[in-house]
């Protein structure tokens, strides 16, 4: 999964660009910004800076000194779910939020600069699930991957995936590979030959009070201690650590709510 980071550079290193259709950064929007900090500080060992304030106040995390993800702060007034959203990247922002509303999704803010840092825009696909749009100026998108504190994969969690796999390859240009069965439905995305991300049809265990929605996945270095430290920070553990393919993952919460995986890479 560690693929998932972009196409420069080795594990660790500072990534130079990320192809179209990438997952290139994910951000959080929470409603106490000082003590989101602090819990994924103690998590993630993640230090902050300010970042661009178009949408209110927002810092940048930093794991040694390179920029990993944001988190802003949502209105008082904007009673809106906390989650964390990833943004895919395009070479044209205003053309992708086009292409998006033509194939049926909607966009919600944007195409806007950031300042410095680069254009975006935040939309749904037609099964509503949320994401963003990145075109990057100064700030490439999450400059290191494949080392614990970092993202490491992104999942959309939706009803099936006949449902948005047109989507996705129309507004992205992914090339897909698909396993159907009776007891699964999932489909890899892949930019250039590399698997970029996933979309997981659960039918009807999706949860009700979230609906199909995109997933991040933070390598740790340990997940059973990285469970035991999400409860002692305030957040909470959704179920036991599992091992698969991919590594031993486990589904948590912060203390507000946003869902993310937790996953050790098994190498």
């Amino acid at each position: 999964m560690t693929e998932a980071g972009g196409s420069a550079g080795p594990i660790g290193a500072a990534h130079a660009r990320y192809a179209p259709g990438t997952p290139c950064w994910v951000s959080l929007m929470a409603h106490g910004l000082t003590a989101t900090q602090e819990f994924y500080r103690a998590l993630f060992g993640w230090e902050f800076q300010p970042g661009p304030q178009q949408l209110g106040p927002y810092v940048r995390a930093l794991l040694d000194g390179r920029e990993v993800a944001g988190i802003g702060q949502l209105p008082l007034d904007r009673h809106l779910p906390v989650a964390w959203t990833p943004y895919l990247a395009s070479d044209d922002v205003d053309t992708t939020a086009e292409t998006v509303r033509l194939c049926g999704g909607t966009i919600g803010v944007g195409p806007l600069d950031a300042s410095e840092a680069g254009r975006l825009a935040i939309g749904s696909d037609p099964s509503g699930a949320i994401f963003g749009v990145w075109q990057a100026a100064s700030l490439v998108g999450t400059a290191v991957t494949g080392v614990p504190g970092t993202p490491a994969w992104y999942e959309l969690v939706t009803y099936e995936t006949a449902s948005v796999r047109k989507f996705y390859e129309t507004v992205f240009g992914y090339e897909e590979e698909s396993v159907v069965s009776a007891d699964s439905d999932h489909l890899t995305l892949h930019i250039d030959g590399r698997p970029v991300a996933g979309i997981h049809g659960v039918g009807g265990a999706l949860p009700r009070d979230q609906g199909p929605h995109w997933t991040t996945y933070f390598e740790v270095a340990d997940t059973d201690a990285a469970l035991t430290l999400v409860a002692g920070l305030g957040g909470h553990v959704l179920g036991p650590a599992q091992d698969g393919a991919h590594g031993r993952v486990a589904t948590v919460t912060d203390p507000e709510g946003a869902r993310f995986v937790l996953v050790q890479d098994p190498r």
